[in-house]
């Protein structure tokens, strides 16, 4: 059977419109030989999802986003997706929008639920949610940032304002007055740091045979500190305790009247027989004084002597 060139003509047109809207279809996300299952999200502002984005459930791709259109008046936004896995979840999941890496797009990526009793179906609206993008996190972390700084530029001014009140023209003199103050004490500082360079310079061997001298003593008193640790200690100990001892009992001796000493210092008959004895000399010296003829008889033609007159005061 032939055919004509009419239908021929048809039938290769008819095979073109098929592959333009397989291909239309493919290229969008779509594809028609396979059974998906279709699902809905309502979203205020889909961050910039576009059409044929991937669908994603733990990172796995599932499906494709199939279109985005207004669900009303204002501005509110329905995305219609594919899943192709045979992979069940719940109603209560969520579909959120998600940002693929630093310079990617944005995803969905589908967090299931797992509950056999309520099991989602294709037409079904899940529960819709956008995680926070680069620029959204670092502008909410730096939010309460923006506000320290801002209460530190204030306290800030404000203590401007209070360092200005206080450092008046008078005080700025003072200031000034005493930095140069400080710059002559300095320079004073460098004088005298000079003038003592300038000694020890000249003074280097003196001082060389000053420490040598410290050395030696330092030496001497090192030799005599080893002589003194060498000493016994406790026989010096032990004499000096015996000769203590001795004069303890020497004095104890005296005290109670033995020897010479003990006997002078006790003994009042003794202290009485020598005061009289005293007293009796003090009076034959007297007398010797007063009468010398009586005691030393010279006589050269045989003169009698004088007999012996008493003194009036004896004991003068």
């Amino acid at each position: 059977m032939r055919l004509s060139r009419e239908v021929k003509t048809g039938i290769l047109a008819i095979g073109a419109i098929l592959l333009l809207i397989f291909g239309y279809s493919f290229l969008k996300g779509t594809n028609l030989l396979d059974k998906n299952r279709e699902f809905f999200v309502k979203y205020d502002n889909v961050e910039g999802l576009a059409q044929a984005a991937p669908v994603t459930i733990n990172g796995l791709t599932v499906g494709k986003v199939q279109n985005i259109s207004f669900a009303n008046s204002k501005g509110g936004l329905v995305v219609k997706f594919t899943v192709e896995k045979d992979f069940d979840f719940s109603k209560n999941s969520i579909v959120r929008i998600y940002s693929s890496g630093l310079l990617g797009g944005k995803n969905l990526g589908i967090f299931p639920e797992y509950d056999a009793n309520n099991i989602a179906k294709s037409g079904d609206t899940l529960r819709g949610d956008v995680e926070d993008g680069m620029l959204t996190a670092v502008s909410k972390a730096l939010g309460p940032l923006e506000k320290k700084v801002n209460n530190t530029l204030a306290t800030v001014d404000t203590l401007l304002l209070n360092v200005n009140a206080i450092v008046d023209e008078k005080t700025r003199k003072n200031l000034k007055e005493a930095i140069e103050n400080l710059n002559n004490t300095l320079n004073s500082f460098s004088g005298v740091s000079e003038n003592l360079n300038y000694i020890l310079s000249n003074n280097t061997g003196k001082l060389d045979n000053t420490f040598s001298n410290l050395d030696k003593t330092a030496n001497n008193l090192s030799k005599l500190t080893d002589s003194l640790a060498q000493l016994e200690t406790g026989k010096l100990v032990t004499d000096l305790q015996s000769v203590v001892d001795k004069m303890d009992k020497i004095v104890s001796g005296v005290d109670n009247g033995d020897g010479s000493i003990g006997k002078l210092l006790k003994d009042d008959k003794l202290y009485e027989n020598l005061e009289g004895a005293s007293r009796q000399l003090e009076q034959l010296l007297q007398d010797v004084k007063l009468n010398p003829k009586r005691y030393v008889h010279i006589s050269v033609f045989g003169k009698k002597n004088k007999d012996y007159e008493t003194p009036d005061n004896p004991e003068e």
